[in-house]
């Protein structure tokens, strides 16, 4: 049987039980609990998520899908979405914690009724009885769920003039799109546990997963990486630079908003465990790449002397991961052909035949080109990125330096490319 969104109605199925309030609706009971939600700069609790837990007439446990799925109508879904808001707003008003949002998941129907009149009225009532401001609400929303863009928009533009925040939930799980995001404009995309957990055990998604955030970044949104459990995913999200971070690794729901507690060491123990990390891939790093920056050196000033490139090259080419040499002008144009270690074999350079032609090429976008031009004399390392010259990831080390061409003093930049490990290598 549908039934009517009023506020009264609504109100009148909560009940207070001790120091939290409970909802009976169509023989269920119906409580809140919340996930804290912390921001890694300030180490603290920014926020809660308000999770339900239903329990039926045996007190046993029921899925938030399976009660929602209870629901005979799109009205009768509306209705039970209104009244678990209200749950939550009542338990979270009572207990709330200072400077801190409240996050709500909301259904799309509910979502697409902000473009009416009436419910903003309603949202209005409610949140002036638990004196509530909009602006510590965050409406979580699930983009997928909307066929018509046009709709969304619509509604979500409508929840800003209320003053409600907007996050773009489970952002990664496979429909996301930045269209979205560049449409929508929230002010928080929570990162999907699925792509969480692929980079965390992934270098190559983690690269990609770090380019995301500084993407969304870029869009005008802060970045919340939900479902982090292990200390691999916390340490990703603070390399990773995403603002906030919810998970069964810093705590789990709890019936009331988490004021303090054992997530806050975790927290300042994350920061310090991730510049320890830091500072010892800095020196694998350097350990292993240590003879292909003193070949690029060596090989500087070998052209400086008067050398050919093939000569200057040999010893860089010697390695093991080097893949190619080549040697730019400086305006970023390549100098000649690239020179190739004379072992150079790969399965898939085939595949790649027409980039294998550099004569004439410009790399002056590139990072290798721009650092070495600002630092002549300084061999320069790049963060791994895709060859051209195959289906892999490599690093370019890069020195700028002077010599004599035709009588009169040139700036070069001379390149080598060493190919990543294994684990790094594109599937």
């Amino acid at each position: 049987m549908t039934r009517t969104n009023d506020l009264q109605a609504l109100l009148s199925c909560l009940k207070q039980e001790g120091s939290v309030t409970t909802a009976h609706e169509g023989g269920h009971i119906l409580k809140s609990a919340f996930q804290p939600i912390y921001s890694l700069s300030h180490c603290r609790a920014v926020g809660h998520e308000a999770l339900l837990r239903a329990t039926d007439a045996e007190h046993k446990p029921v899925p938030p899908p399976e009660y929602f799925a209870t629901a005979t109508s799109s009205e009768d879904r509306v209705w039970i979405d209104n009244l678990t808001g209200l749950l939550h707003m009542a338990n979270f008003a009572a207990n709330r914690p200072a400077r801190q949002w409240l996050f709500l998941n909301t259904l799309p129907e509910t979502m697409l009724k902000l473009t009416s009149e009436a419910t903003p009225r309603h949202l209005a009532e409610a949140l002036d009885r638990f004196n509530l401001p909009a602006s510590t609400v965050v409406l979580e929303v699930l983009e997928s769920a909307f066929q018509d863009a046009g709709e969304l928009t619509a509604a979500v533009e409508r929840a800003r003039e209320i003053g409600f925040l907007i996050a773009l939930d489970d952002f990664g799980a496979g429909h996301s799109n930045f269209d979205r995001v560049w449409q929508l404009r929230p002010d928080i995309v929570k990162l999907d546990r699925s792509l969480v957990a692929r980079a965390a055990a992934n270098t190559r998604e983690r690269r990609v997963v770090m380019q995301m955030v500084s993407l969304l970044h870029e869009c005008g949104a802060l970045v919340l990486m939900e479902g982090v459990e292990t200390v691999d995913e916390a340490l990703l999200a603070l390399e990773a630079d995403v603002d906030m971070v919810q998970g069964y690794h810093f705590c789990r729901p709890q019936p009331l908003p988490e004021t303090g507690g054992p997530a806050l060491q975790k927290l300042s123990e994350l920061h310090q465990l991730l510049l320890n990390t830091a500072l010892r891939q800095r020196q694998q790093q350097k350990a292993r790449i240590a003879a292909y920056y003193n070949a690029i050196g060596h090989g500087a000033f070998t052209l400086s002397q008067g050398h050919t490139l093939e000569e200057a090259c040999q010893s860089f080419l010697s390695l093991p991961q080097a893949e190619v040499c080549y040697l730019l002008d400086d305006h970023g144009f390549q100098v000649g052909t690239h020179v190739l270690p004379p072992q150079y074999s790969s399965p898939d350079v085939l595949g790649y035949e027409p980039l294998n032609d550099c004569t004439g090429a410009t790399w002056a976008r590139r990072p290798y080109f721009r650092r070495a031009m600002q630092a002549i004399g300084q061999v320069q390392v790049t963060r791994p990125y895709r060859t051209i010259h195959g289906n892999r990831i490599c690093v370019t080390v890069s020195m700028a330096f002077r010599r004599m061409v035709d009588g009169q003093e040139q700036i070069q930049v001379l390149c080598g490319d060493l190919l990543e490990n294994e684990d790094s290598a594109l599937a």
